[in-house]
Order: C-alpha cells, then structure tokens, then sequence
C-alpha cells in the first residue's frame, strides 16, 4: 500500500515556477524568489477618480490633472495626476522626477509622506522632512523578467529613493540602507513598515538587489506585499 501511494505521489506533473520582481508571491524552497503573476489593475470609475480628486484638494497638494490616455499594450494613465508637492503637518514637501501617478497613488503617497515619513524624520532623526527623492512613476514597461505588465504601466506604482531633511541631511536607500548609523537604519525601516500599511506592495533592499536602491511603493494589489 506504502509504494502504491508513491507511485501515485510521484507521477503528479511538476510545476516550474518563475521569478518576480515587481509583484511577488512566496514559494515553499527559496522564499526569497517570488512566483510573478500579471499586475490586474481594476479601472477607476468615473465617480471614484472624482472622489479622490476631491480628497487631493482638501489635503491641499500640489497637482495637475493629466488627460486619461491609454497607450495599448496594457500602458495608459487613467485618473492620473502630476504632483508639484505634497504637504506635511506644516509645510509643503518636494517631490523630485515623479511622472503621473493614478489619483490613488498619489493619496496613499500623501498619507504616507506626512504620517509616515515626516514624522519618523523629526522623531527619530531630529530634523523634518523637505523633499521626497523619486526614480519616476509611470512607465509601460513589464515586471522584470516575465512577460506581465507592471504596475508602473498604469501609473499605480513609484520608486522612491531618498529624502532630504530640513538640515540639509540626505538619506537615500542605496547608500543608507545598511549604515552603520542604527538612528539612520531605523529612520529607513520606519517608513518602509509605514509605507506597508499604506500601500498594496512594498518593495524594498530586503526583497532583492533589484531594489537595493529604491522603495517601490505599489497600490490596488489583491495579495498585500511587505519585504
């Protein structure tokens, strides 16, 4: 009966997964390796863009409408905006090399730079918040090394990859991740963990090398994402 079963147990077809970057999901062998599946972005409805427009002006940031454009191939940036700044609790933030973000985005982005990042820089690094350093927003690109459109095809997804304080201090992911400064270590994973309560996907060094030099931050993913 033992080798019965066995036998049963060895002829079930064996699967070959592949790896991910932008959109992962664990495997049982190498957790570190992800199973890349497409990036399914639900279109906003015409109420909803309205709605969260509506919640970008009372937050009081800067942005630009951009015209909804759909490219082909899986590329467009529908209920998108281009922000100038963001604010803190009193003062507005920079926001360098972003390109259009979904209307989404760009609220979890505001929630995330005044609650997360500008607070954990006055508390746990002494100085506040000025500027957001970005490596760019929407791109009609794929998930690297898959054939799945990535979530910065539809605007739904931006890599940050540093921040200027107010004390003319600049933290950048590449060169600070691992320093040797404990304050300045947990200045970086205190926004990431805030960044993951705020966004579907985060992305960051701990993930793999692809992203030892930014954080990417990713909304309207169906399986929530922290590394």
């Amino acid at each position: 009966m033992a080798h019965r079963k066995f036998l049963a147990w060895a002829m079930l077809p064996v699967v070959t997964l592949a790896g991910c970057v932008d959109a992962p999901q664990a495997t049982h062998r190498r957790p570190a390796r992800m199973v890349s599946r497409p990036v399914v972005q639900p279109l906003p409805s015409a109420a909803a863009t309205r709605a969260c427009m509506v919640s970008l002006r009372r937050d009081a940031i800067g942005y630009t409408r951009v015209p909804d454009q759909s490219y082909g191939a899986g590329c467009s940036t529908l209920g998108s905006v281009r922000l100038a700044y963001l604010r803190s609790d009193r003062a507005q933030l920079g926001l360098a090399n972003a390109g259009p973000v979904t209307c989404q985005l760009a609220s979890s982005l505001q929630g995330w730079a005044r609650f997360g990042v500008d607070r954990a820089a006055q508390q746990i690094m002494g100085s506040p918040l000025v500027k957001i350093e970005t490596m760019g927003s929407y791109n009609c690109r794929n998930v690297a090394g898959t054939g799945h459109r990535s979530a910065h095809a539809t605007a739904n997804a931006i890599d940050v990859s540093g921040f200027l304080l107010a004390d003319g201090r600049r933290i950048t992911v590449l060169r600070d991740w691992r320093d040797n400064d404990p304050q300045v270590r947990a200045f970086l994973r205190t926004v990431r963990e805030s960044a993951c309560k705020r966004f579907g996907t985060v992305l960051s060094p701990d993930y793999n090398a692809a992203h030892r030099d930014h954080l990417h931050l990713e909304v309207g993913s169906s399986r929530p994402f922290c590394r």
